[in-house]
């Protein structure tokens, strides 16, 4: 674990510089895809810098809505550098960012939700990668499996042997990045997204099996619940716009 990195009297925080690589490598995939379909590659950087500004305020009061002991338990400035940030908040926070930036632009569509479906899970991808680096308590169960690992200068440390479950989701998502972008002119608008959504959803909802959350309903954490609302609302997005598709041909 690397937590920080000195570079003279600065110090920079890990979780924060795999959070800028993925907002500029989301930024880059944005920009070849807007030129695709023959909108403004500039377009790009202002649709990523709504959706980190809102993605870190849906975030974090996401993590103060779910632990509140922790978030009041110190000053306002500890609350908002503070560790403690929730992907789910960060998901809405940054989807409603990026709608009101959309609305100005005249770009509200299929095409723009398809998009946010690859560049949400390549920005995830490479944001565990800063979970990994930094130790923030993302980190799985106890496991005597040979690459379970101990997280002692983690922001929030265990000596623990456990499933090093941000480096699971980094290979899972980037897969499913990959996947999503050459699949991204096979199907009809809404599709892609639809997809998204439920492979994004079966992933958090297996990994979750692993992680440390508690279970508040049925034995599901809440992200697991979020997770199969995913699921089914993917489901039926894309049983519906490859309906309308068929129909729209016949």
């Amino acid at each position: 674990m690397i937590p920080e990195i000195d570079i003279g009297p600065v110090e920079l925080q890990t979780f924060g510089i795999a959070l800028a690589l993925s907002l500029v490598s989301c930024g880059l995939l944005a920009a070849r895809r807007l030129r695709e379909l023959g909108k403004p590659g500039d377009w790009a950087y202002e649709m990523v810098l709504a959706a980190g500004i809102g993605g870190v305020v849906g975030a974090k009061l996401d993590w103060i809505i779910q632990n509140p002991g922790q978030a009041f338990d110190g000053s306002l400035i500890d609350i908002v550098i503070g560790p403690g940030l929730v992907f789910f908040g960060g998901l809405l926070g940054g989807a409603l960012a990026v709608a009101a930036w959309a609305y100005r632009r005249g770009f509200l569509g299929w095409s723009l939700l398809d998009l946010g479906g690859v560049g949400v899970a390549l920005g995830y991808a490479l944001g565990r990668i800063g979970c990994q680096l930094s130790g923030d308590g993302d980190y799985g169960v106890p496991s005597d499996l040979p690459w379970a690992m101990a997280y002692p200068n983690g922001t929030l440390p265990t000596t623990d042997l456990v499933h090093p479950t941000p480096i699971y989701e980094t290979l899972a998502m980037g897969l499913v990045t990959v996947v999503l972008w050459n699949l991204r002119d096979r199907f009809a608008p809404g599709v892609l997204f639809g997809l998204y959504l439920v492979i994004a959803g079966l992933e958090r909802f297996l990994i979750e099996f692993i992680r440390r959350n508690d279970a508040v309903l049925a034995g599901l954490t809440i992200a697991q619940l979020i997770s199969v609302a995913m699921v089914v609302a993917g489901s039926a997005l894309i049983a519906w716009r490859v309906r309308k598709a068929r129909l729209a041909t016949a």
